[in-house]
């Protein structure tokens, strides 16, 4: 498996290029603009992409997924929750607001535990709500992609419509701090120290794990 993490967008998205390198079938996870960029990153790896996954339905995640469907034949891929909250006219609203283009229903809507292969790879939805109702995680052979959910020491907002601290919260003392100490944490922002964690790490240093769980003891 091959990762390469991209800064796009203007607030400090981070895109995932994962692909097989046998088969050279590959997925981008939130591919938040800079949309002819990340078609000459495909272009020269040679890889043929099969899904457009996002983590969570809001437009600064979303906003590349029309062109790059358009342009690649790609599947978008979401939660259902998030994919029918986020086709609600208000939320189209808040894309065009923000300038970026809205995305339109997904291809695929996957629910907690579903999984999807492209190549020899497998990834995981692990639902995280929190950030948004419909919030995932996506795990492919030790690595994790939490979107919004969770930071390098810290997690997303919970002030937006649909959000909800308690929810979050519970989803990283369930869903999150459960895997393997070393499974790879790769952020949906770079807005840490670095770009990317362990579990083990986020376990040790991260305030809204090492406070908020332990209040919970």
């Amino acid at each position: 498996m091959k990762i390469e993490q991209v800064l796009v967008g203007n607030m400090a998205v981070f895109c995932y290029l994962v692909y097989d390198e046998n088969s050279k079938e590959g997925i981008l996870i939130d591919p938040a603009g800079n949309v002819q960029q990340l078609l000459q990153l495909l272009k020269e790896r040679g890889i043929a992409l099969r899904y457009i996954v996002n983590t969570h339905g809001h437009p600064d995640h979303t906003c590349g997924n029309e062109q790059l469907r358009k342009a690649t034949g790609a599947l978008a891929v979401m939660h259902a929750i998030d994919d029918d909250l986020f086709q609600k006219p208000e939320f189209s609203g808040w894309a065009r607001m923000l300038g970026v283009e809205p995305a339109g229903p997904a291809d695929v809507r996957v629910q907690d535990g579903d999984e999807l292969t492209f190549g020899d790879l497998t990834m995981k939805f692990i639902h995280t709500p929190g950030h948004t109702p419909g919030a995932c995680c996506i795990l492919i052979d030790g690595s994790l992609f939490t979107g919004d959910t969770l930071f390098v020491g810290a997690v997303g907002r919970t002030d937006l419509p649909g959000a909800s601290f308690e929810q979050l919260i519970n989803s990283l003392k369930t869903r999150i701090i459960t895997l393997p100490p070393d499974t790879i944490i790769w952020p949906g922002h770079d807005y840490g120290d670095r770009p990317q964690s362990t579990v083990q790490r986020e376990m040790e240093t991260n305030p809204y794990i090492t406070d908020f769980l332990d209040e919970e003891n």
